[in-house]
């Protein structure tokens, strides 16, 4: 049986073989034995009893139980209730069952149980899996198939062994297995397609598998090239990310579903998300649409953002010198001496003096009134829009005020009011 590990396991890795007892799992466990000493790698195995088939999932538990104890293997026993949680979040069986056994997962990994978990997926789950994705109009990233790892500690050693392989390895070695009746259930959709579909389709292209591996293999390339085009339309900021405009369609979208993954969104998304940020592009400044997971998106000039909404800070701060936390961002007051300062064109000064006492630092309110360098005073939210300061940044703007008056914006500019002169002995540097 040939096995690919790409580098997949290193000497001294604890790895943990998620174990049901069926024929797969139980091959790759002996497989993975059979090489440890020998690789210099040590292996345990994890078992999630999922709380579906009842007495028959137990009895496959304690079959897994007693096979690890009979052999002296470390076992790392995990039971969920997958029933359950498919009701509460409205999902499928088959989804709630994977959702908490990759749980159970990462629990053995961020507890220090092991260093990898290795699944038994192999080339005709890979094949069954694109073949899936294709039919229910996956994108690109859908067909491109199972990746041989998950951030290098979820691992599929026998990605590149077919199920026949197996099958034959099983019988070899006289490994004992037990058969999880849900597997010839084709009420469940993936099991329809292994049982009724995939079968027909060998009858005329017996070499089913290794022509939807190939086209998965030319699909993953295109789609990493393709999503390298994207990142470059993309800057992240904190809470937010950018899309420069104009962008062809296949870009635009790929970039946003990249910055809804930036903010932790990875599934939840659909195609109706994507669809309603890319018509933006023909609505005006300003316009918006609300996403999930409080995710807006928002048309600002030449690009489209994509932000986490805020709250506003209703509390005032006062003024000081020194450096304080404003709705998450950093701001500075620094107090010069007039003499200290060579160049007033490198950042924010204003004169100390001419602030009153009741000035404070606050976020926009309406009503606030600017007045410019060199005179002309107008609303506050005019003047913003003058200098092209996005709309869903004001109302969490740090600025320096007294009752309406507005006397500098952070990172923006000083009113006219609060001008260093030649007559200012004491300047603040804003940043």
């Amino acid at each position: 049986m040939f096995v690919s590990f790409n580098n997949l396991i290193k000497k001294g890795d604890r790895v943990a073989v998620a174990l049901s007892g069926g024929k797969d799992s139980m091959a790759l466990l002996h497989y993975l034995i059979s090489i440890s000493n020998k690789e210099g790698f040590s292996v345990v195995a994890l078992n999630v009893e999922h709380g579906i088939r009842g007495e028959q999932s137990l009895n496959d538990t304690n079959f897994v139980k007693n096979y690890c104890a009979s052999f002296g293997i470390p076992l790392l026993e995990y039971s969920v209730d997958s029933l359950s949680y498919a009701k509460e979040n409205k999902l499928s069986i088959e989804q709630s069952a994977r959702k908490l056994r990759y749980d159970c997962f990462f629990d053995a990994l961020n507890n220090g149980k092991c260093d990898k978990v290795a699944t038994a997926h192999h080339s005709s789950d890979n094949a069954e899996s694109i073949l899936f994705n294709l039919l229910r109009g996956s994108s690109l990233k859908g067909v491109s198939g199972i990746t041989p790892s998950f951030n290098d500690k979820i691992i599929r050693p026998f990605l590149s062994v077919s199920k026949e392989e197996i099958e034959n390895y099983i019988i070899k070695n006289n490994i004992p297995f037990v058969t999880d009746q849900t597997n010839f259930d084709d009420d469940y959709t993936r099991n329809f397609l292994r049982l009724n579909v995939i079968p027909e389709i060998k009858k005329v292209f017996p070499e089913m598998e290794k022509s939807l591996t190939r086209f998965a293999e030319v699909c993953k390339i295109e789609d990493e090239f393709l999503d390298s085009l994207a990142r470059k339309k993309l800057l992240v900021k904190q809470n937010a990310v950018e899309i420069s405009i104009p962008c062809e369609k296949a870009l635009f979208n790929r970039a946003v579903v990249i910055a809804l993954k930036n903010f932790g969104v990875i599934k939840d998304w659909e195609k109706a998300h994507i669809d309603a940020v890319y018509s933006l592009n023909q609505s005006n400044n300003g316009a918006k649409v609300n996403l999930l997971c409080g995710i807006t998106a928002i048309r600002e000039y030449d690009k489209i953002t994509l932000y986490l909404n805020e709250k506003k800070e209703s509390e005032c701060l006062p003024l000081a010198t020194g450096t304080f936390d404003f709705c998450g961002k950093s701001i500075t007051l620094q107090k010069l001496d007039r003499v200290a300062v060579t160049d007033l064109k490198s950042g924010l000064y204003l004169d100390f003096e001419k602030l009153p006492k009741t000035a404070v630092i606050r976020a926009p309110n309406s009503g606030d009134l600017f007045t410019k360098f060199g005179g002309g005073t107008k609303k506050l939210c005019d003047f913003l829009t003058d200098e092209k300061i996005p709309q869903r940044l004001r109302p969490t703007l740090p600025i320096i005020a007294s009752d309406n008056t507005v006397y500098a914006i952070f990172g923006v500019a000083v009113s006219q009011k609060a001008k260093v002169d030649q007559n200012t002995k004491t300047i603040i540097k804003l940043s």
